[in-house]
């Protein structure tokens, strides 16, 4: 169906979904248009070996090529493609299209010249700098595969990564800074080394300035002087099925799982989302304020701004401290950023430290036109405080690891639809999202189940596991078949909005009632004095499982603890009713996340119920554990000290 001259935005946003559902090839055939390709593709869809579905099968391409060399033959060489803004080393710097194309040449060539070719795996352990990008840009370049792990990962954690990936090469910087210390990376990289059976032929090491690591003779070569040695390198021609990168995401078993990502889905998709998603034209000033060690910063720090020939913001440092919660609107400012895109968690932290958003009154953001949300539930009050102090339009989207971009959001280049608060609005083309029950059946708008999608998930999206086929399949299709589940738990509504409520494992059930986490989160962030909080199921031998509530208080809250309490297990009861079985609270002085901002409730769960857990990896500050288990005690939880195995 062909728009027509009186078809709505919303119309020509259905009539979308369902041409990508009904005619796939059709729809992201078109898409792929805006990709340029060394040769075209045999089949959009490559459907022979299904469930391991492949897109433009028999296309070539490069995505280095497609996202900094075009752009400088397109006229594009003086325009900024990247500006590095770190308040924790008080340093800005602009690099053009032109410099960053020379750049990722220059480094292609030093890879190269350590034997690094087309297939063959780097690992990156790099801070937020420039030259992150620049060795991810690089491996693309030459058909190498990367796989980013977040600066500063704990040496056993990167044993295991080195040991899956097994690198050719590692690239490493001498350190990374956070607000009040340098974290020395070499040391860690080391110890991962000499844990590792498998030993990379080379490590490079980019030396910054605020501390100098010791290089190991006869393996390990100093950045600058690889560089200055180096020949440029040309973008080699890869299929699009070929890998693109491995993103490692914590495994169940203690092995990690090491997400794969294509060359060519994976570029059409992140070009569409800009357009569509993200409503971001050439040329314009992008931010997403994560991290390449996560998988929003691999799709939106790196491939889709550079890809859609825009300007990316590579930030270093955080939304409070650095020096204060006005970072994030002095960079807007500044920079003319357009768009932002960033975690819940930061906007609560800025909240938190700011509630009457005084910092953000100092700056001109009449620029700015919309802030996207992802990374955890996006509570209503903080996107009503949001709303209310940027009057933008703020929207929650939803997307995994394994996805790479947005399974639902709202497609503010399309149509923006009514928000509404705890949704992450409708599913994006591609998606044929479908919420089941234990027997597989399609469960009545409004209830809660497992969220799935159909297959085939659409480009862009995981097509396996390193070396893992049979995992993919059990991790993620075994108990769905015919879709991808993606161990999240809630409801689509009357209108179609998708309601992401908790993981499958943070539904509780109290008394035989099945009851969201989220929900109960959702009331107690409303409550005034509340800046965070989380709520966890907790045994109990009567009901099988109660919740409890955890809240964080805003910034120069004085009030009795006592007296909060009381006034958010009545607001649960007020809202959700007796069912939940909601009396029991703790205030706490901050909750345990991990880097990129989720809250580790399942941890926090085995603490309360007296169980060994394993310390995740992704942990940002493991000595909040001991805090939330002496909390825990005063209630007479925690009972005996459960240990990270």
């Amino acid at each position: 169906m062909s728009p027509t001259a009186s078809t709505t935005t919303a119309e020509l946003f259905d009539q979308m979904h369902a041409r990508s559902l009904s005619d796939p090839a059709g729809f992201w055939g078109e898409a792929a248009k805006d990709i340029s390709w060394f040769k075209p593709w045999d089949k959009v869809l490559d459907d022979s070996n299904a469930p391991f579905y492949r897109w433009f099968t028999g296309g070539e391409l490069n995505t280095c090529y497609n996202a900094v060399d075009r752009h400088v033959e397109d006229g594009r060489g003086a325009q900024a493609a990247i500006i590095y803004d770190s308040p924790v080393t008080q340093t800005v710097q602009t690099i053009t299209y032109a410099e960053l194309r020379e750049q990722v040449a220059r480094f292609a060539g030093a890879l190269r010249a350590q034997g690094v070719e087309k297939g063959d795996r780097v690992l990156l352990y790099m801070p937020m700098i420039p030259q992150s990008v620049v060795a991810m840009l690089a491996c693309a370049r030459l058909g190498a595969v990367h796989s980013v792990v977040f600066g500063g990962f704990a040496p056993h954690e990167l044993a295991t990564r080195i040991d899956d990936a097994k690198p050719k090469a590692i690239v490493s910087a001498s350190c990374g800074i956070e607000p009040n210390r340098i974290v020395k990376y070499k040391p860690m990289l080391d110890s991962a080394i000499e844990q590792s059976a498998h030993k990379p032929s080379s490590v490079i090491v980019y030396q910054r300035p605020q501390e100098t690591a010791t290089l190991v003779a006869g393996r390990d070569v100093d950045w600058m002087e690889a560089v200055a040695k180096a020949e440029p390198a040309e973008c080699v021609p890869v299929k699009a099925t070929d890998p693109l990168y491995i993103l490692y995401t914590s495994g169940t078993t203690g092995q990690p799982k090491g997400v794969v990502r294509d060359n060519g889905g994976h570029a059409v998709a992140l070009r569409w989302t800009m357009t569509n998603i993200y409503n971001v034209k050439p040329g314009e000033v992008y931010w997403a304020a994560s991290d390449v060690g996560w998988v929003v910063g691999h799709s939106y720090i790196v491939y889709a701004p550079l890809l859609t020939g825009c300007t990316t913001v590579v930030f270093e440092g955080k939304p409070v401290g650095t020096p204060d919660p006005g970072t994030f609107w002095r960079v807007i400012e500044q920079h003319k950023v357009g768009t932002l895109f960033t975690a819940p968690t930061a906007f609560r932290a800025i909240k938190r430290e700011d509630p009457d958003a005084n910092h953000l009154k100092k700056y001109d953001l009449s620029h700015f036109r919309a802030l996207f949300l992802a990374g955890e539930r996006s509570d209503p009050d903080t996107l009503h405080w949001a709303e209310d102090n940027l009057n933008v339009p703020v929207i929650d989207h939803w997307w995994q690891t394994e996805t790479g971009w947005a399974i639902s959001g709202n497609p503010l280049g399309v149509h923006l639809f009514p928000i509404k608060y705890g949704s992450a609005t409708r599913p994006m083309p591609g998606w044929d999202v479908r919420v089941l029950n234990a027997e597989l059946k399609e469960v009545p708008r409004g209830d809660i189940g497992a969220i799935c999608v159909k297959l085939p998930l659409p480009p862009g999206t995981l097509p396996t596991l390193w070396n893992a086929d049979e995992r993919f399949k059990k991790s993620y299709l075994a108990d769905y078949p015919g879709y991808y589940q993606t161990g999240d738990a809630g409801f689509i509504d009357d209108d179609g909005y998708v309601y992401v409520m908790a993981r499958t494992d943070d539904i509780i059930n109290v008394a035989g009632h099945r009851l969201s986490t989220g929900a109960m989160e959702e009331v107690l962030s409303s409550h005034k004095d509340v800046a965070e909080c989380a709520v966890i199921g907790v045994a109990d031998d009567l009901k099988g499982q109660v919740p409890l509530g955890f809240v964080c208080l805003k910034a120069g809250v004085t009030r009795p603890h006592e007296e909060i309490v009381k006034e958010v297990v009545q607001l649960v009861r007020e809202q959700i009713g007796p069912v939940a079985d909601f009396k029991r609270a703790l205030v706490v002085d901050r909750l345990p996340k991990t880097r990129s901002g989720k809250i580790l409730r399942g941890t926090m769960q085995k603490i309360a119920d007296s169980q060994d857990y394993k310390m995740p990896a992704t942990i940002d500050d493991p000595g909040i554990l001991p805090e939330i288990a002496d909390a825990l005690k005063t209630l007479g939880y925690a009972k005996t000290s459960s240990t990270p195995a």
